[in-house]
Protein backbone atom coordinates (compact mmCIF):
# COMPACT_ATOMS: atom_id res chain seq x y z
CA UNK A 1 0.00 0.00 0.00
CA UNK A 2 1.39 3.56 -0.63
CA UNK A 3 0.99 6.70 1.11
CA UNK A 4 2.60 9.53 2.36
CA UNK A 5 5.46 8.88 4.71
CA UNK A 6 4.95 9.93 8.27
CA UNK A 7 7.62 12.39 10.30
CA UNK A 8 8.09 12.02 13.83
CA UNK A 9 8.48 15.33 15.17
CA UNK A 10 10.42 15.16 18.74
CA UNK A 11 9.89 17.52 21.40
CA UNK A 12 7.25 19.63 23.18
CA UNK A 13 3.54 17.95 22.38
CA UNK A 14 1.48 21.04 23.80
CA UNK A 15 -1.58 19.37 22.25
CA UNK A 16 -1.31 15.84 22.89
CA UNK A 17 -0.88 16.97 26.60
CA UNK A 18 -4.43 18.78 26.77
CA UNK A 19 -5.87 16.20 24.69
CA UNK A 20 -4.30 13.52 27.81
CA UNK A 21 -5.79 15.97 30.07
CA UNK A 22 -9.28 16.14 28.30
CA UNK A 23 -9.55 12.62 27.88
CA UNK A 24 -8.38 11.94 32.05
CA UNK A 25 -11.72 14.78 32.84
CA UNK A 26 -14.32 13.65 30.59
CA UNK A 27 -13.70 9.45 30.27
CA UNK A 28 -15.51 7.84 27.34
CA UNK A 29 -15.04 10.86 25.14
CA UNK A 30 -12.94 10.72 21.72
CA UNK A 31 -10.52 13.27 21.76
CA UNK A 32 -8.61 13.59 18.17
CA UNK A 33 -6.06 16.16 16.95
CA UNK A 34 -6.77 17.80 13.21
CA UNK A 35 -5.39 20.42 11.84
CA UNK A 36 -3.86 21.75 14.76
CA UNK A 37 -7.12 21.80 16.31
CA UNK A 38 -8.54 19.15 19.09
CA UNK A 39 -11.68 17.76 18.54
CA UNK A 40 -13.91 16.29 21.25
CA UNK A 41 -16.63 13.45 20.57
CA UNK A 42 -18.87 12.53 22.77
CA UNK A 43 -19.29 9.25 23.93
CA UNK A 44 -20.95 6.84 20.93
CA UNK A 45 -24.84 5.81 21.72
CA UNK A 46 -26.40 2.25 21.45
CA UNK A 47 -26.77 3.06 17.66
CA UNK A 48 -23.49 3.81 16.91
CA UNK A 49 -22.22 0.98 18.55
CA UNK A 50 -24.67 -1.66 16.91
CA UNK A 51 -23.91 -0.21 13.29
CA UNK A 52 -20.23 -1.11 14.22
CA UNK A 53 -20.95 -4.29 15.14
CA UNK A 54 -23.03 -5.39 11.96
CA UNK A 55 -20.13 -3.83 10.09
CA UNK A 56 -17.70 -6.16 11.70
CA UNK A 57 -19.23 -9.21 10.26
CA UNK A 58 -18.88 -8.97 6.27
CA UNK A 59 -15.04 -7.82 6.71
CA UNK A 60 -14.53 -10.67 9.23
CA UNK A 61 -16.96 -13.12 7.00
CA UNK A 62 -14.71 -11.47 4.07
CA UNK A 63 -11.63 -13.18 5.43
CA UNK A 64 -10.17 -9.55 6.46
CA UNK A 65 -9.67 -10.29 9.71
CA UNK A 66 -7.35 -13.59 9.34
CA UNK A 67 -4.19 -13.10 7.20
CA UNK A 68 -3.22 -9.98 5.80
CA UNK A 69 -5.29 -7.94 7.05
CA UNK A 70 -6.99 -7.18 10.29
CA UNK A 71 -10.35 -5.47 10.87
CA UNK A 72 -9.98 -3.08 14.13
CA UNK A 73 -12.41 -0.54 16.00
CA UNK A 74 -10.87 2.55 18.18
CA UNK A 75 -7.24 2.12 16.54
CA UNK A 76 -5.27 5.34 16.49
CA UNK A 77 -3.97 6.86 13.20
CA UNK A 78 -0.83 9.58 12.82
CA UNK A 79 -1.50 12.02 10.24
CA UNK A 80 0.67 14.43 8.00
CA UNK A 81 -1.68 17.32 8.88
CA UNK A 82 -0.16 18.88 12.03
CA UNK A 83 3.03 18.39 13.89
CA UNK A 84 0.68 16.48 16.57
CA UNK A 85 -2.39 15.07 14.00
CA UNK A 86 -4.17 12.24 14.93
CA UNK A 87 -7.53 10.61 13.99
CA UNK A 88 -9.46 7.41 16.02
CA UNK A 89 -11.61 5.80 13.32
CA UNK A 90 -14.24 3.84 14.38
CA UNK A 91 -13.56 1.36 12.30
CA UNK A 92 -10.59 0.19 10.14
CA UNK A 93 -8.99 -2.61 8.01
CA UNK A 94 -5.32 -2.22 8.26
CA UNK A 95 -2.33 -4.65 7.10
CA UNK A 96 -1.40 -7.32 9.57
CA UNK A 97 1.86 -5.78 10.30
CA UNK A 98 0.19 -3.16 11.46
CA UNK A 99 2.57 -3.23 15.20
CA UNK A 100 5.77 -2.23 12.78
CA UNK A 101 4.15 1.13 11.58
CA UNK A 102 3.64 2.38 15.37
CA UNK A 103 4.18 6.34 15.20
CA UNK A 104 3.74 7.36 18.82
CA UNK A 105 1.15 7.71 20.98
CA UNK A 106 -1.51 4.69 20.38
CA UNK A 107 -1.17 5.89 16.78
CA UNK A 108 -0.17 4.11 13.53
CA UNK A 109 1.22 5.29 9.71
CA UNK A 110 -1.71 5.65 7.52
CA UNK A 111 0.34 3.44 5.06
CA UNK A 112 -0.53 0.49 6.39
CA UNK A 113 -4.45 1.60 6.72
CA UNK A 114 -6.88 0.36 4.32
CA UNK A 115 -10.07 1.50 4.81
CA UNK A 116 -11.41 3.54 7.49
CA UNK A 117 -15.18 4.13 8.34
CA UNK A 118 -17.10 6.69 10.74
CA UNK A 119 -20.32 6.02 11.46
CA UNK A 120 -21.76 9.74 12.60
CA UNK A 121 -22.84 11.44 15.57
CA UNK A 122 -23.66 14.59 17.11
CA UNK A 123 -20.71 16.42 15.24
CA UNK A 124 -21.63 14.87 11.53
CA UNK A 125 -20.24 17.41 9.75
CA UNK A 126 -16.65 16.46 11.16
CA UNK A 127 -17.01 12.70 9.20
CA UNK A 128 -18.71 14.54 6.11
CA UNK A 129 -16.07 17.42 5.69
CA UNK A 130 -13.05 17.83 8.13
CA UNK A 131 -12.36 13.83 7.56
CA UNK A 132 -13.16 13.74 3.94
CA UNK A 133 -9.78 16.31 3.45
CA UNK A 134 -7.48 14.61 6.28
CA UNK A 135 -7.98 11.29 5.52
CA UNK A 136 -7.51 12.32 1.82
CA UNK A 137 -4.19 14.23 2.70
CA UNK A 138 -2.87 11.11 4.39
CA UNK A 139 -3.62 8.72 1.43
CA UNK A 140 -6.30 6.10 3.13
CA UNK A 141 -7.41 4.33 -0.28
CA UNK A 142 -11.10 4.04 1.01
CA UNK A 143 -13.56 6.39 3.15
CA UNK A 144 -16.75 4.98 4.23
CA UNK A 145 -18.91 7.25 6.11
CA UNK A 146 -22.09 5.78 7.82
CA UNK A 147 -24.41 8.79 7.56
CA UNK A 148 -26.89 8.61 10.30
CA UNK A 149 -28.54 11.67 9.63
CA UNK A 150 -29.46 11.88 6.10
CA UNK A 151 -29.68 7.97 6.27
CA UNK A 152 -26.87 7.96 3.21
CA UNK A 153 -23.39 5.54 3.09
CA UNK A 154 -20.57 7.55 1.54
CA UNK A 155 -17.51 5.36 -0.26
CA UNK A 156 -14.89 7.96 -1.30
CA UNK A 157 -12.02 6.34 -3.33
CA UNK A 158 -9.37 7.80 -5.25
CA UNK A 159 -7.35 9.83 -2.46
CA UNK A 160 -5.96 13.28 -4.04
CA UNK A 161 -4.43 15.96 -2.14
CA UNK A 162 -7.52 17.18 0.07
CA UNK A 163 -10.12 15.40 -1.35
CA UNK A 164 -11.21 12.27 -3.32
CA UNK A 165 -11.39 11.65 -6.83
CA UNK A 166 -14.86 9.50 -6.50
CA UNK A 167 -17.47 9.96 -3.83
CA UNK A 168 -20.35 8.17 -3.89
CA UNK A 169 -23.37 8.32 -2.23
CA UNK A 170 -25.65 5.33 -1.81
CA UNK A 171 -28.99 5.24 -0.44
CA UNK A 172 -31.40 2.09 1.41
CA UNK A 173 -32.45 -0.43 -1.01
CA UNK A 174 -29.02 -0.04 -2.95
CA UNK A 175 -25.98 -2.86 -2.20
CA UNK A 176 -22.54 -2.08 -2.37
CA UNK A 177 -19.68 -3.80 -3.24
CA UNK A 178 -16.19 -1.95 -1.50
CA UNK A 179 -13.43 -1.66 -3.61
CA UNK A 180 -11.04 -4.95 -4.04
CA UNK A 181 -8.21 -3.11 -3.07
CA UNK A 182 -9.10 -3.75 0.40
CA UNK A 183 -7.98 -8.09 -0.14
CA UNK A 184 -11.55 -9.35 -0.31
CA UNK A 185 -14.96 -8.78 -1.55
CA UNK A 186 -17.29 -7.05 0.54
CA UNK A 187 -20.82 -6.43 0.47
CA UNK A 188 -22.96 -4.31 2.30
CA UNK A 189 -26.83 -3.96 2.84
CA UNK A 190 -27.40 -0.17 2.98
CA UNK A 191 -30.97 -0.43 4.54
CA UNK A 192 -29.37 -2.99 7.13
CA UNK A 193 -26.32 -0.98 7.95
CA UNK A 194 -28.53 2.66 8.35
CA UNK A 195 -31.55 0.38 10.30
CA UNK A 196 -28.77 -0.39 12.61
CA UNK A 197 -27.92 3.08 13.43
CA UNK A 198 -31.26 4.42 14.39
CA UNK A 199 -32.88 4.41 18.07
CA UNK A 200 -35.44 1.55 18.56
CA UNK A 201 -38.42 2.15 19.75
CA UNK A 202 -39.33 0.48 22.67
CA UNK A 203 -42.51 -1.85 23.40
CA UNK A 204 -45.31 -0.55 24.10
CA UNK A 205 -44.29 3.15 22.09
CA UNK A 206 -45.30 4.13 18.71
Amino acid sequence: MSAASVERHLGSRPLITQANRLMDRNPGYRVEIIGDQILVSPPPDGPHARVLTKLMRPFVAAGLDDGPTEVLQGVGLWLPTGTEDYAIPDLAVVDADLDAHFVEFNCYDPVCFRLVLEVTSSNYETDLRTKVATYAEAKIPVYVIVNRRHDRLHVLTGPDGGDYTTHRVHSPGERVTLPGSLGAEVALDVAEVLAAGRHRTAPGQD
